[in-house]
């Protein structure tokens, strides 16, 4: 059974950092390709930021310089590490999981997901 864990969301002031985790079980982290989604109220869910099982890093415009996507195949765990946060980056962060394939952002090529972990940027 393969679950999603996402942890480390939470309330951060406009301009700080926070970082959220996803470690997963039923899954190998070093055969999967892992990404990172967030849905704000009244939004669609949009791709921020995808890593393939070689590394290989892929950004959505919003995210680029600011956060980094990255894994530890030992701990089966991804993280997104979010920097200069903004206002518009409020929302829910769902972590997904598919087996490696192209570096995408398209929600429909991932099988797995977590439950989802709430970001809250404060002014």
């Amino acid at each position: 059974q393969v679950q999603l864990v996402e942890s480390g969301g939470g309330s951060v002031q406009a301009g700080g950092s926070l970082r959220l985790s996803c470690t997963a079980s039923g899954v190998i982290y070093s055969t999967y390709r892992v990404a990172w989604f967030r849905q704000a109220p009244g939004k669609e869910r949009e791709g921020v930021a995808a890593i393939n099982s070689a590394g290989f890093t892929r950004y959505a415009d919003p995210a680029k310089g600011r956060f980094t996507i990255s894994k530890d195949n030992a701990k089966n765990t991804a993280y997104l590490q979010m920097n200069s946060v903004k206002a518009e980056d409020a929302g829910f962060y769902y972590c997904a999981a598919a087996y490696d394939g192209g570096l995408t952002l398209n929600a429909f090529e991932y099988n797995y997901w977590g439950q989802g972990a709430q970001v809250t940027v404060s002014s």
